[in-house]
């Protein structure tokens, strides 16, 4: 088990404090001894234990269980959502709802990986750059460790669901008049220079490592892999997470296909799109991205290059979807199957709409979408974009002639 670059291959010792390549400055990722892993997991006694995260302990380049922070995090809920499949004429449709979590986003899962981490090697200061999900988990991930916790975030730019969040689990908020990406490069620069203080944004590759544990689940829960699993992507780490996760299952014998990834950007933020539409390998940022949803608002992706790897590897999609399209799309599976989710999450069932129309996902294949954060913590976008909320008078007459107007 060891670091490797994702660019020239360079490998680094698992022991290391380290986030990029020292010789080309690329991104690493783990490089598990799936050998190894095949030995832990032979006498099937790791079934035994509740889908979590750490169900899947043999896959998770932790050596200390005993500096395990977790907050019970993974075991989401997989939903056959019938009436919307019918409604698009598809024959399965699946949302995993990643709003379960602990601090309802799929952040969890990356953070009880990351933050044990970093009390593995004593770490007392954590740092993020956050649009919101990261700085909501981090804090409590943060507070569960009793460690001191900073997050730097757009000011303006952050739903308030999220930044409560982070507030009431004590952490140190600092805004800055800027957008995410520059928010990234300020966290980075500054954990370098200070080894003190331990990064856990998505280049971290353990929280990569927590984050693919949501593709052992679909596994089992569906006990199958899917055809297709359509994510959204900002930061674009999780897409490259959840191909790790099913190529490691199916590298272990516990899977026999693999499905193929869609990802979907919003417009105003596709740099990732742009860049697959071109069948290019490197994308162009987009100096000030723009959509509603908050969760995927960033115009230069730090994971681009895991994200079109991933893509292209699974012979998968990059497509964009239309603010109108997200909120949308957020109401139809708020209404018709009981799922609240936030903008960007729903941003997967836009997109399905058009690898539907254009015929990429046929209507006999099984599809997962993942719901990666709770409506709740984007609330002020409904109430501004879809109010339908009616007002009368406080008497029962009033209220008879409205129900039967309506």
């Amino acid at each position: 088990m060891y670091f490797s670059c994702i660019n020239c291959e360079e490998k680094y010792s698992i022991n290391e404090n380290i986030y990029t390549c020292r010789k080309c400055g690329d991104l690493l990722e783990v490089k598990l001894d799936i050998q190894e892993v095949k030995r832990k997991i032979k006498d099937e006694k790791w079934r035994s234990i509740p889908i979590s995260v750490w169900r899947y302990s043999a896959f998770i380049p932790i050596r200390d269980y005993s500096k395990i922070i977790t907050l019970n995090e993974g075991g989401t809920r997989l939903h056959f959502c019938q009436r919307l499949a019918q409604e698009l004429g598809i024959k399965s449709l699946y949302v995993k709802n990643e709003g379960d979590n602990p601090t309802a986003s799929f952040k969890d899962r990356g953070m009880t990986v990351g933050v044990t981490r970093a009390c593995e090697l004593n770490a007392k200061n954590l740092i993020c750059a956050s649009t919101g999900n990261t700085s909501a988990s981090l804090a409590a991930y943060a507070a569960k460790a009793g460690l001191n916790c900073y997050v730097i975030v757009p000011s303006g730019k952050i739903a308030y669901g999220k930044l409560a969040q982070a507030i009431i689990h004590g952490a140190h908020v600092i805004r800055i008049r800027g957008d995410f990406d520059q928010a990234l490069k300020m966290v980075f620069k500054f954990s370098c220079e200070n080894k003190d203080v331990y990064l856990l944004n998505s280049i971290n590759p353990f929280r990569i490592e927590g984050q693919k544990t949501l593709s052992y689940e679909i596994c089992e829960q569906l006990n199958k892999p899917p055809d297709w699993i359509i994510i959204p992507v900002g930061n674009a780490g999780n897409i490259s997470a959840v191909w790790k996760g099913f190529v490691e299952f199916k590298e272990c014998g516990l899977i026999e296909s693999l499905p193929r990834l869609a990802g979907i950007q919003a417009e105003g933020a596709a740099p990732i799109v742009k860049a697959f539409e071109k069948r290019v390998d490197i994308i162009e940022p987009i100096p000030n991205p723009e959509t509603i949803a908050s969760a995927i608002r960033i115009g230069a992706p730090v994971s681009w290059k895991k994200a079109l790897k991933a893509i292209y590897e699974s012979k998968g999609v990059a497509i964009t979807v239309s603010d109108n399209e997200i909120l949308k799309a957020q109401k139809d599976l708020a209404s018709k199957e009981g799922l609240f989710v936030e903008p960007a999450s729903a941003s997967t069932i836009a997109g399905l709409h058009k690898l539907l129309k254009f015929n990429i996902i046929k209507r006999d294949e099984l599809v997962v979408c993942i719901a990666t954060g709770h409506g709740l913590k984007d609330p002020d976008i409904v109430l501004k974009m879809i109010d339908s909320t009616i007002e009368i008078e406080a008497d029962l007459n009033s209220l008879i002639n409205l129900i039967k107007s309506v």
